[in-house]
């Protein structure tokens, strides 16, 4: 499976890391940065380019999924969940990993890498990656929902106050 990165200073040298522990179970890797260090550096395009390469790969027939960091993991799981077509899941335990995935399909993941150690945020990718949609009719009419609201302003049936 391919696996999109993005991230900002608070995650970058655990990025390494996770890239590291991904290649060697099998995955390809694509880092959407950065590259270096910088404290003052902005999170936005990085999520955003990694999300939206989520959704490039996935409209193509490509097996992909994201995972984004950050100090918290708010402010990149927002960035992610702007490209259209991405469900991105703020993930603090291996439970929201699994369920991201199980009843959300989500194709992307955001995680503090301040909050967790690096072996509890692996433990989550390997999870989340691991985990299969459950295909559920409850949560692929609720996924329909959103991605129709996303394209229409509107949910059919449903009062939407926009």
């Amino acid at each position: 499976m391919r696996i999109h990165l993005g991230t900002d200073h608070a995650g970058l040298e655990f990025t390494k890391t996770l890239a590291t522990h991904l290649t060697e179970a099998g995955h390809e890797v694509v880092d959407h940065g950065p590259t270096a260090y910088e404290p003052l550096d902005d999170y936005p395009s990085f999520c955003i380019n990694a999300a939206h390469a989520v959704v490039q790969d996935q409209r193509a027939g490509v097996q992909a999924l994201g995972v984004v960091f950050g100090g918290s993991g708010n402010g990149e799981q927002i960035a992610a969940n702007k490209v259209e077509g991405v469900r991105a899941a703020l993930v603090w335990n291996e439970s929201t990993a699994v369920l991201a995935r199980q009843h959300n399909d989500a194709n992307v993941i955001s995680i503090g890498a301040r909050q967790h150690t690096e072996d509890e945020a692996i433990r989550f990718v390997d999870l989340f990656i691991a985990e299969p949609f459950s295909g559920e009719e409850r949560h692929a009419r609720r996924i329909a929902q959103l991605a129709e609201y996303e394209q229409t302003g509107t949910i059919a049936g449903k009062q939407v106050d926009a």
